[in-house]
């Protein structure tokens, strides 16, 4: 097979959705695929499989598997394929699925980083549900900071906003004070029917409730203005930026890539964080592109005689 037919396959996985893209090696995209959530830590392992391989199949709809020459796929989880029995249900839907070449499994850090810079070497800060910074080095992953999920820890997430947005309207009620703006907005999210709420209810109601509601309390906190919601938002900047120092050498020039919707640049939070590192004296960031199209970036490497052109074309700026 010459290079000319040859083309490579990136998978993006995570807790919500499963993303594949087919591309060429001069950067053409010959064929995407989207599915639900493929995480095996936070899916049963059958349904994982399931999904990243109904994405795989939709992206390969219009070319021949045996065109794939390599493959990566980037996972929140993927721990999870040096599981025996995992690894054998992904095989199988693998090879079910036409392809024959080998693929390589890495976590989302490294496709993350690779989704924002063609560089082999720097930090990536990801904030989203949770938040972790990784160190970089020759597009392999070699130390992270923080990431250590809702309950230990995730400073700056939307976990962690979620929570703080509470914490603050719990603060407001003990000392007596009317709730408005933020702390208001809490209550109401929580206890729609009960507009005279107390400390003990607001706190019933969290831990009756899955971890995962104080995520979904974030953008409370980000499309508030005032001034609570703006103290939760400068503190969320400062702690992701500690965390992506955790990664770094002083005087370190290497690239930061930030990736995850609360860092987004039209994000209060991404905002702010941005602000916080040039404060620090960090090189302007990069933005993530999709995660899939980092994945796929990544499976050429090896296989194309100009990888930054090809990063151009796959994820332009």
């Amino acid at each position: 097979m010459s290079d000319a037919t040859a083309v490579v396959l990136g998978l993006d996985v995570g807790g919500t959705s499963s993303r594949a893209l087919v591309s060429d090696l001069s950067g053409h995209v010959l064929g995407r695929g989207e599915a639900a959530g493929g995480n095996p830590n936070s899916h049963p392992a059958d349904e994982a499989v399931r999904q990243i391989a109904a994405a795989t199949r939709t992206a390969l709809r219009e070319v021949d598997p045996a065109r794939v020459r390599a493959a990566v796929v980037g996972m929140a989880g993927v721990s999870k394929m040096a599981d025996p029995q995992f690894r054998e249900l992904f095989e199988r839907e693998w090879a079910g699925s036409g392809l024959t070449c080998a693929v390589r499994p890495i976590s989302d850090c490294e496709v993350a980083f690779a989704a924002g810079s063609p560089e082999p070497s720097g930090t990536v800060l990801i904030a989203g549900t949770g938040a972790i910074a990784a160190r970089i080095e020759q597009h392999r992953l070699t130390r992270t900071a923080g990431g250590y999920g809702w309950l230990l820890g995730d400073e700056g997430s939307a976990y962690w906003l979620g929570r703080e947005a509470v914490r603050a309207a719990l603060n407001a009620l003990d000392r007596g004070e009317p709730l408005h703006g933020l702390t208001a907005a809490v209550r109401e999210a929580l206890l729609p029917d009960v507009p005279d709420a107390g400390r003990k209810q607001l706190i019933t109601a969290v831990n009756a409730a899955p971890p995962i509601r104080l995520a979904e309390l974030a953008p409370l906190v980000t499309k508030a203005s005032d001034p609570t919601a703006t103290a939760i938002v400068e503190r969320a900047a400062r702690v992701l930026a500690d965390t992506a120092e955790e990664t770094r050498a002083p005087d370190d020039a290497t690239p930061i890539v930030l990736a995850g919707g609360l860092v987004a640049p039209e994000n209060p939070v991404g905002e702010a964080l941005r602000a916080e590192l040039a404060a620090r004296g960090f090189p302007a960031p990069n933005t993530a592109g999709p995660g899939a199209a980092g994945a796929a970036w990544l499976a050429a490497l090896d296989l194309t005689p100009d990888p930054t052109a090809l990063h151009r074309r796959l994820l332009p700026a």
